[in-house]
Protein backbone atom coordinates (compact mmCIF):
# COMPACT_ATOMS: atom_id res chain seq x y z
CA UNK A 1 0.00 0.00 0.00
CA UNK A 2 1.65 3.57 -0.80
CA UNK A 3 2.61 6.39 1.57
CA UNK A 4 2.38 9.69 0.17
CA UNK A 5 3.99 12.88 1.90
CA UNK A 6 1.88 16.28 1.44
CA UNK A 7 3.35 18.09 -1.57
CA UNK A 8 3.08 21.62 0.42
CA UNK A 9 5.87 24.02 0.28
CA UNK A 10 7.93 22.74 3.36
CA UNK A 11 11.45 23.96 5.01
CA UNK A 12 13.68 21.22 3.81
CA UNK A 13 16.00 21.47 6.55
CA UNK A 14 13.84 21.54 8.93
CA UNK A 15 11.89 18.37 7.48
CA UNK A 16 15.00 16.44 7.14
CA UNK A 17 16.13 17.15 11.31
CA UNK A 18 12.55 15.95 12.40
CA UNK A 19 12.75 13.14 10.29
CA UNK A 20 16.10 12.22 11.95
CA UNK A 21 14.79 12.89 15.46
CA UNK A 22 12.35 10.10 14.86
CA UNK A 23 14.32 8.02 13.34
CA UNK A 24 16.82 8.38 16.42
CA UNK A 25 13.85 8.26 18.96
CA UNK A 26 13.04 4.92 17.86
CA UNK A 27 16.73 4.06 17.92
CA UNK A 28 17.09 5.20 21.43
CA UNK A 29 14.11 3.44 23.08
CA UNK A 30 15.94 0.92 24.32
CA UNK A 31 18.44 2.87 26.14
CA UNK A 32 16.04 5.48 27.44
CA UNK A 33 13.64 2.52 28.90
CA UNK A 34 16.96 1.03 30.58
CA UNK A 35 17.52 4.12 32.24
CA UNK A 36 13.99 3.73 34.45
CA UNK A 37 15.09 0.26 35.33
CA UNK A 38 18.61 1.08 36.21
CA UNK A 39 17.04 4.02 38.30
CA UNK A 40 14.80 1.56 40.17
CA UNK A 41 17.80 -0.57 40.90
CA UNK A 42 19.98 1.81 41.97
CA UNK A 43 17.23 3.03 44.31
CA UNK A 44 16.31 -0.12 45.66
CA UNK A 45 20.47 -1.05 46.41
CA UNK A 46 20.94 2.31 48.64
CA UNK A 47 17.75 1.03 50.91
CA UNK A 48 18.82 -0.53 54.26
CA UNK A 49 19.13 -4.82 53.86
CA UNK A 50 16.21 -5.53 55.31
CA UNK A 51 14.02 -3.20 52.47
CA UNK A 52 16.38 -4.57 50.12
CA UNK A 53 15.15 -8.29 50.71
CA UNK A 54 11.71 -8.01 50.94
CA UNK A 55 12.36 -6.62 47.27
CA UNK A 56 14.08 -10.02 46.30
CA UNK A 57 10.89 -10.54 44.46
CA UNK A 58 10.39 -7.21 42.44
CA UNK A 59 14.23 -7.25 41.46
CA UNK A 60 13.67 -10.35 39.45
CA UNK A 61 10.73 -8.85 37.82
CA UNK A 62 12.87 -5.99 36.42
CA UNK A 63 15.35 -8.41 35.41
CA UNK A 64 12.75 -9.77 33.24
CA UNK A 65 11.29 -6.44 32.04
CA UNK A 66 15.26 -5.76 31.01
CA UNK A 67 14.11 -9.14 28.64
CA UNK A 68 10.73 -7.51 27.58
CA UNK A 69 12.54 -4.38 26.38
CA UNK A 70 14.76 -6.85 24.00
CA UNK A 71 11.86 -8.13 22.45
CA UNK A 72 10.15 -4.82 21.77
CA UNK A 73 13.65 -2.85 20.52
CA UNK A 74 13.49 -5.81 18.04
CA UNK A 75 9.85 -4.80 17.15
CA UNK A 76 10.72 -0.95 16.83
CA UNK A 77 14.09 -1.77 14.89
CA UNK A 78 11.70 -3.75 12.37
CA UNK A 79 9.75 -0.67 12.27
CA UNK A 80 11.94 2.03 11.42
CA UNK A 81 14.01 -0.48 9.27
CA UNK A 82 13.47 1.17 5.42
CA UNK A 83 11.73 4.36 6.32
CA UNK A 84 14.21 6.74 4.64
CA UNK A 85 12.53 4.99 1.45
CA UNK A 86 8.61 4.73 2.56
CA UNK A 87 7.24 7.98 0.81
CA UNK A 88 6.80 7.36 -2.85
CA UNK A 89 7.11 10.90 -3.61
CA UNK A 90 10.26 11.54 -1.13
CA UNK A 91 13.58 9.75 -0.41
CA UNK A 92 15.32 10.54 3.03
CA UNK A 93 18.35 7.94 1.99
CA UNK A 94 21.03 10.48 1.82
CA UNK A 95 19.72 11.70 4.91
CA UNK A 96 20.19 8.89 7.04
CA UNK A 97 23.50 9.32 8.42
CA UNK A 98 22.60 8.12 12.15
CA UNK A 99 25.27 5.45 12.83
CA UNK A 100 23.93 5.13 16.04
CA UNK A 101 23.40 1.64 17.50
CA UNK A 102 21.64 2.75 20.67
CA UNK A 103 24.24 1.99 22.96
CA UNK A 104 25.88 5.40 23.67
CA UNK A 105 25.01 7.27 26.80
CA UNK A 106 23.38 10.40 27.54
CA UNK A 107 25.69 12.87 29.71
CA UNK A 108 27.46 16.51 29.49
CA UNK A 109 29.59 15.78 26.91
CA UNK A 110 29.19 19.09 25.52
CA UNK A 111 30.37 22.53 26.34
CA UNK A 112 27.11 23.56 27.35
CA UNK A 113 25.73 21.67 29.80
CA UNK A 114 22.21 23.00 29.25
CA UNK A 115 21.82 22.56 26.10
CA UNK A 116 23.04 18.36 26.92
CA UNK A 117 20.45 18.57 29.17
CA UNK A 118 17.32 20.07 27.32
CA UNK A 119 18.82 17.32 24.20
CA UNK A 120 18.57 14.46 26.80
CA UNK A 121 15.18 16.10 27.65
CA UNK A 122 14.31 16.53 24.33
CA UNK A 123 15.24 12.63 23.34
CA UNK A 124 13.86 10.88 26.20
CA UNK A 125 10.25 12.93 25.31
CA UNK A 126 10.54 11.50 21.93
CA UNK A 127 11.04 8.52 23.36
CA UNK A 128 8.27 8.06 25.50
CA UNK A 129 6.44 8.58 21.96
CA UNK A 130 7.66 5.22 20.47
CA UNK A 131 6.28 3.78 23.76
CA UNK A 132 2.75 5.28 22.99
CA UNK A 133 3.43 3.54 19.43
CA UNK A 134 3.51 -0.23 21.19
CA UNK A 135 0.46 0.91 23.09
CA UNK A 136 -1.19 1.65 20.05
CA UNK A 137 0.02 -1.14 18.25
CA UNK A 138 -2.24 -2.89 20.76
CA UNK A 139 -5.21 -0.98 20.40
CA UNK A 140 -5.32 -1.42 16.80
CA UNK A 141 -3.99 -4.11 15.63
CA UNK A 142 -3.87 -6.95 18.68
CA UNK A 143 -6.57 -8.96 19.98
CA UNK A 144 -6.45 -7.12 23.62
CA UNK A 145 -7.49 -4.20 21.89
CA UNK A 146 -11.17 -5.50 20.44
CA UNK A 147 -12.92 -4.11 22.76
CA UNK A 148 -11.43 -0.61 22.66
CA UNK A 149 -11.98 -0.52 18.73
CA UNK A 150 -15.69 -1.87 18.48
CA UNK A 151 -16.02 1.10 21.01
CA UNK A 152 -14.40 3.84 18.88
CA UNK A 153 -14.44 2.33 15.01
CA UNK A 154 -18.01 -0.18 14.90
CA UNK A 155 -20.22 3.21 15.15
CA UNK A 156 -18.11 4.35 12.60
CA UNK A 157 -18.29 1.74 10.47
CA UNK A 158 -21.78 0.71 11.31
CA UNK A 159 -22.87 4.77 10.11
CA UNK A 160 -21.06 3.91 6.73
CA UNK A 161 -22.70 0.34 5.99
CA UNK A 162 -26.25 2.15 6.87
CA UNK A 163 -25.61 5.41 5.01
CA UNK A 164 -23.85 3.48 2.06
CA UNK A 165 -25.62 -0.09 1.40
CA UNK A 166 -24.62 -2.69 -0.68
CA UNK A 167 -28.11 -3.06 -1.62
CA UNK A 168 -27.79 0.54 -2.94
CA UNK A 169 -24.32 0.95 -3.70
CA UNK A 170 -22.99 -1.73 -5.83
CA UNK A 171 -19.66 -0.37 -6.09
CA UNK A 172 -18.87 1.14 -3.30
CA UNK A 173 -15.24 1.84 -4.44
CA UNK A 174 -16.74 4.70 -5.98
CA UNK A 175 -17.12 6.29 -3.08
CA UNK A 176 -14.27 8.31 -1.59
CA UNK A 177 -13.77 8.55 2.57
CA UNK A 178 -10.77 10.15 4.11
CA UNK A 179 -10.53 9.40 7.33
CA UNK A 180 -7.84 12.12 8.76
CA UNK A 181 -5.79 11.64 12.10
CA UNK A 182 -5.69 7.71 10.99
CA UNK A 183 -3.03 6.65 13.21
CA UNK A 184 -1.95 3.17 12.73
CA UNK A 185 -4.53 3.09 9.91
CA UNK A 186 -6.67 0.41 11.21
CA UNK A 187 -9.94 2.43 10.92
CA UNK A 188 -9.07 3.15 7.49
CA UNK A 189 -8.24 -0.32 7.13
CA UNK A 190 -11.30 -1.61 8.10
CA UNK A 191 -13.16 0.99 5.54
CA UNK A 192 -11.58 0.19 2.66
CA UNK A 193 -11.92 -3.82 3.57
CA UNK A 194 -15.67 -2.82 3.33
CA UNK A 195 -15.50 -1.71 -0.41
CA UNK A 196 -14.63 1.81 0.16
CA UNK A 197 -12.26 3.57 -1.59
CA UNK A 198 -10.47 4.56 1.54
CA UNK A 199 -7.32 7.13 2.51
CA UNK A 200 -5.95 7.84 5.64
CA UNK A 201 -4.49 11.12 6.54
CA UNK A 202 -1.73 11.25 9.60
CA UNK A 203 0.86 13.87 10.36
CA UNK A 204 2.86 11.93 13.45
CA UNK A 205 6.18 10.86 11.68
CA UNK A 206 5.98 7.89 14.72
CA UNK A 207 2.52 7.10 13.84
CA UNK A 208 3.09 6.52 10.30
CA UNK A 209 6.27 4.96 11.15
CA UNK A 210 4.58 1.75 12.46
CA UNK A 211 1.45 2.00 9.96
CA UNK A 212 4.07 1.78 7.21
CA UNK A 213 5.20 -1.19 8.88
CA UNK A 214 1.97 -3.01 9.61
CA UNK A 215 0.19 -2.57 6.36
CA UNK A 216 3.05 -2.81 4.11
CA UNK A 217 5.41 -5.65 5.64
CA UNK A 218 3.10 -8.13 7.90
CA UNK A 219 1.50 -10.25 5.35
CA UNK A 220 1.09 -13.37 8.81
CA UNK A 221 -1.64 -12.81 11.38
CA UNK A 222 0.23 -12.75 15.10
CA UNK A 223 3.61 -13.09 13.99
CA UNK A 224 5.53 -10.20 15.98
CA UNK A 225 5.39 -9.46 20.19
CA UNK A 226 5.21 -6.66 22.10
CA UNK A 227 5.30 -5.88 25.88
CA UNK A 228 2.87 -2.75 26.11
CA UNK A 229 2.61 -1.91 29.59
CA UNK A 230 6.28 -2.99 30.72
CA UNK A 231 6.89 1.46 30.95
CA UNK A 232 3.98 1.23 33.40
CA UNK A 233 5.52 1.71 36.84
CA UNK A 234 2.13 2.63 38.75
CA UNK A 235 -1.21 1.42 39.27
CA UNK A 236 -0.16 -2.23 38.53
CA UNK A 237 -1.95 -5.27 40.42
CA UNK A 238 0.87 -8.04 39.79
CA UNK A 239 4.25 -7.77 37.81
CA UNK A 240 2.89 -10.16 35.78
CA UNK A 241 0.35 -7.74 34.44
CA UNK A 242 3.82 -5.26 33.36
CA UNK A 243 4.56 -8.35 31.68
CA UNK A 244 2.12 -9.20 29.55
CA UNK A 245 2.85 -9.60 26.03
CA UNK A 246 0.50 -9.18 22.48
CA UNK A 247 0.84 -10.65 19.42
CA UNK A 248 0.04 -8.43 16.53
CA UNK A 249 -1.14 -8.05 14.08
CA UNK A 250 -4.67 -9.83 14.71
CA UNK A 251 -4.97 -9.88 10.77
CA UNK A 252 -3.14 -10.23 7.96
CA UNK A 253 -3.02 -6.28 6.69
CA UNK A 254 -0.86 -6.69 3.75
CA UNK A 255 -1.58 -10.00 3.56
CA UNK A 256 -5.13 -9.62 2.83
CA UNK A 257 -4.81 -6.03 1.25
CA UNK A 258 -8.97 -4.29 1.10
CA UNK A 259 -8.58 -3.06 -2.33
CA UNK A 260 -6.46 -1.24 -4.68
CA UNK A 261 -8.38 2.40 -3.30
CA UNK A 262 -6.10 2.28 0.02
CA UNK A 263 -3.75 4.76 0.42
CA UNK A 264 -2.09 6.94 3.26
CA UNK A 265 -0.64 10.44 3.27
CA UNK A 266 1.62 11.83 5.25
CA UNK A 267 0.97 15.99 6.29
CA UNK A 268 -1.28 18.33 7.88
CA UNK A 269 -4.83 17.53 7.11
CA UNK A 270 -5.32 21.63 6.58
CA UNK A 271 -2.22 21.69 4.34
CA UNK A 272 -2.89 18.66 2.26
CA UNK A 273 -6.39 18.33 1.78
CA UNK A 274 -7.36 21.87 -0.24
CA UNK A 275 -9.85 20.30 -3.16
CA UNK A 276 -13.21 21.83 -2.45
CA UNK A 277 -16.01 19.29 -3.44
CA UNK A 278 -13.76 15.72 -3.68
CA UNK A 279 -14.80 13.48 -1.22
CA UNK A 280 -18.33 11.60 -0.30
CA UNK A 281 -17.73 11.04 3.51
CA UNK A 282 -14.63 11.98 6.14
CA UNK A 283 -14.44 10.05 9.18
CA UNK A 284 -13.54 11.24 12.31
CA UNK A 285 -12.20 9.22 15.30
CA UNK A 286 -10.39 10.73 18.17
CA UNK A 287 -9.61 13.61 15.74
CA UNK A 288 -11.43 17.30 15.94
CA UNK A 289 -9.64 18.19 19.25
CA UNK A 290 -6.35 17.94 17.84
CA UNK A 291 -6.55 21.51 16.45
CA UNK A 292 -5.73 24.46 18.14
CA UNK A 293 -8.71 26.38 16.33
CA UNK A 294 -11.33 23.89 15.74
CA UNK A 295 -13.05 25.77 13.37
CA UNK A 296 -10.83 25.22 10.54
CA UNK A 297 -11.10 21.93 10.58
CA UNK A 298 -15.14 22.45 10.55
CA UNK A 299 -14.79 24.53 7.85
CA UNK A 300 -12.44 22.25 5.74
CA UNK A 301 -14.28 19.06 6.61
CA UNK A 302 -17.52 21.55 4.90
CA UNK A 303 -15.23 22.98 2.26
CA UNK A 304 -13.93 18.89 0.97
CA UNK A 305 -17.28 17.55 1.26
CA UNK A 306 -19.28 17.00 -2.18
CA UNK A 307 -22.82 17.86 -1.70
CA UNK A 308 -24.96 15.73 0.25
CA UNK A 309 -21.42 14.01 1.90
CA UNK A 310 -21.29 12.88 5.12
CA UNK A 311 -19.51 13.63 8.17
CA UNK A 312 -18.95 10.88 10.87
CA UNK A 313 -17.19 11.74 13.89
CA UNK A 314 -16.78 10.09 17.23
CA UNK A 315 -14.92 11.11 20.13
CA UNK A 316 -13.94 13.38 23.01
CA UNK A 317 -13.25 17.10 23.11
CA UNK A 318 -9.41 17.04 24.94
CA UNK A 319 -8.43 19.50 23.26
CA UNK A 320 -5.31 18.63 22.99
CA UNK A 321 -3.31 22.17 22.28
CA UNK A 322 -5.26 23.98 25.47
CA UNK A 323 -2.53 23.71 28.32
CA UNK A 324 1.09 24.51 25.69
CA UNK A 325 1.38 28.34 26.57
CA UNK A 326 2.97 28.46 22.95
CA UNK A 327 0.04 27.51 21.15
CA UNK A 328 -3.46 29.89 21.15
CA UNK A 329 -6.15 27.16 21.49
CA UNK A 330 -9.63 27.76 21.94
CA UNK A 331 -11.94 25.62 23.69
CA UNK A 332 -15.45 25.70 23.12
CA UNK A 333 -17.62 23.35 24.61
CA UNK A 334 -19.71 20.73 22.92
CA UNK A 335 -23.07 23.11 22.59
CA UNK A 336 -20.93 25.66 21.46
CA UNK A 337 -18.98 23.06 18.88
CA UNK A 338 -22.67 22.06 17.46
CA UNK A 339 -23.82 25.78 16.68
CA UNK A 340 -20.63 26.02 15.11
CA UNK A 341 -20.94 23.36 13.13
CA UNK A 342 -24.52 24.58 12.15
CA UNK A 343 -23.21 27.99 11.53
CA UNK A 344 -20.68 26.66 9.18
CA UNK A 345 -23.34 25.49 6.85
CA UNK A 346 -23.85 21.79 8.04
CA UNK A 347 -27.47 19.37 8.57
CA UNK A 348 -26.85 17.56 11.89
CA UNK A 349 -28.79 14.49 11.05
CA UNK A 350 -27.62 12.10 14.16
CA UNK A 351 -26.49 13.31 17.35
CA UNK A 352 -25.43 11.30 20.44
CA UNK A 353 -23.59 12.43 23.58
CA UNK A 354 -22.17 9.62 26.87
CA UNK A 355 -20.63 7.18 24.60
CA UNK A 356 -18.20 5.06 26.46
CA UNK A 357 -14.67 4.81 24.92
CA UNK A 358 -11.21 4.50 25.92
CA UNK A 359 -7.86 5.07 24.34
CA UNK A 360 -4.68 2.97 24.44
CA UNK A 361 -5.70 1.71 27.73
CA UNK A 362 -4.23 -1.34 29.88
CA UNK A 363 -7.24 -3.44 30.58
CA UNK A 364 -5.36 -4.22 34.37
CA UNK A 365 -4.76 -1.22 35.71
CA UNK A 366 -6.18 0.23 38.82
CA UNK A 367 -6.11 3.46 37.26
CA UNK A 368 -8.73 3.44 33.91
CA UNK A 369 -9.51 6.49 31.63
CA UNK A 370 -12.69 6.77 30.32
CA UNK A 371 -14.19 8.78 27.95
CA UNK A 372 -18.14 10.33 27.64
CA UNK A 373 -17.35 11.10 23.84
CA UNK A 374 -20.15 12.48 21.49
CA UNK A 375 -21.07 10.70 18.86
CA UNK A 376 -22.59 12.79 15.20
CA UNK A 377 -23.31 12.45 11.86
CA UNK A 378 -23.53 15.91 9.74
CA UNK A 379 -24.55 16.47 5.67
CA UNK A 380 -23.09 19.06 3.58
CA UNK A 381 -26.66 20.48 2.06
CA UNK A 382 -27.10 19.69 -1.82
CA UNK A 383 -27.45 23.62 -1.96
Amino acid sequence: MSFAAATEEIDEVKERAHFLAVVNAFKYYKLCSLDRIHKSEKIISMLPLTHQRRLDKYKTYLSKFKKCLDVNNTVVHLIIKDVDTMFENVDHSNNMEIGTNGTESFGCNYNNCEIASQKQHKMQHDVEKVQSVLKNIVRDWSDIGAAERDQCYKPILNELEERYSREEFNDRSQIKVLVPGAGLGRLAWEIAARGFACQGNEFSLFMLFASNFILNRCPEANKYTVHPWVHQYVNNVTCEHQLLAAQFPDVRPSGDRPNQHFSMTAGDFLKVYTETDEWDCVATCFFIDCAPNVIEFVERIYSILQPGGFWINLGPLLYHYSDMTTENSIEPPYDILLDIIRDVGFDIVKEQTGVKTKYAQNPNSMMQHEYDSVFFVCRKPYC
